[in-house]
């Protein structure tokens, strides 16, 4: 099952599709318990539906921000002024443009020392703010594509691809030599709706792999992204597209 898969014209337009999909989405959570969750991710391609929900025009519903906890799906071992902060990213290109409550917004603590630790305390902080499931639901999840197949931080080979009962794990990119922290793909899993952009044509091959894999195709972390009760969509612009087959449904 790839879920829904919508191919788009640029990646302008992905930017704005995005946008409207979570503006939704959170604002139909918010109407219903009277508070919503949005799991943030890195990359460039983040950072354009970050300005464009930012910027609010076109998107079909306001975003309640004062009602919206916001979270990431993961974090380089930096501090949060880094250059490679997925949290100043975010920061810079969205949340110091909303109304957003300072104590909704849940950054990973990065700058600790101890990746480890800093892993068991943001799983400490998205279960006392979330539901009291063994994997507290978020309401939407974005998650961009990496070409190598990765999502949030779990990379091709990594252990925490095998985790089962926790809900952040800290991992070594051995490419990177350094440690990222990420959440675990049954608390991605777990999600009300998860939202996978991608966008370039050096995502490609990536893309096919993921959503129309051969048999001969490594199982990639991206196709592990199977929400157990809730949506998935992918959104693409045409050049990630570009190596699909048969039209996806």
């Amino acid at each position: 099952m790839t879920g829904e898969v919508r191919i788009v014209a640029d990646e302008a337009a992905l930017h704005a599709a995005a946008a409207a999909e979570i503006a939704t989405a959170l604002a139909s959570a918010a109407r219903a318990r009277g508070h919503a969750s949005l799991v943030l991710s890195g990359g460039s391609t983040p950072r354009g539906v970050y300005a464009a929900l930012a910027n609010g025009d076109g998107l079909p519903t306001p975003v309640p921000w004062r009602q919206v906890h916001v979270f990431w799906g993961d974090e380089r071992h930096v501090p949060p002024d880094h250059p490679d902060s997925n949290y100043r990213m975010a920061h810079e290109a969205l949340l110091r443009h909303v109304d957003v409550r300072g104590d909704h917004v849940h950054r990973i603590a990065a700058e600790l020392a101890d990746p480890t630790a800093v892993a068991a305390d943001y799983a400490r902080e998205i279960r006392a703010v979330g539901e009291a499931d063994a994997f507290p639901r978020f309401d939407v999840v974005l998650l961009g594509l990496g070409a190598d197949g990765h999502v949030a931080s779990l990379f091709p080979g990594s252990t925490a691809l095998a985790a089962r009962t926790t809900l952040v794990e800290a991992t070594f990119v051995a490419a990177q030599n350094a440690y990222r922290i990420t959440m675990t793909l049954p608390l991605l899993n777990a999600a009300h709706a998860v939202i996978g952009i991608v966008a370039g044509a050096g995502k490609a091959a990536a893309v096919r792999d993921v959503l129309q894999p051969r048999s001969e195709t490594p199982v990639l972390p991206g196709r592990l992204v199977q929400p157990v009760h809730g949506r998935l969509l992918w959104l693409l612009d045409r050049a990630a597209a570009s190596e699909l087959g048969e039209p996806v449904s």
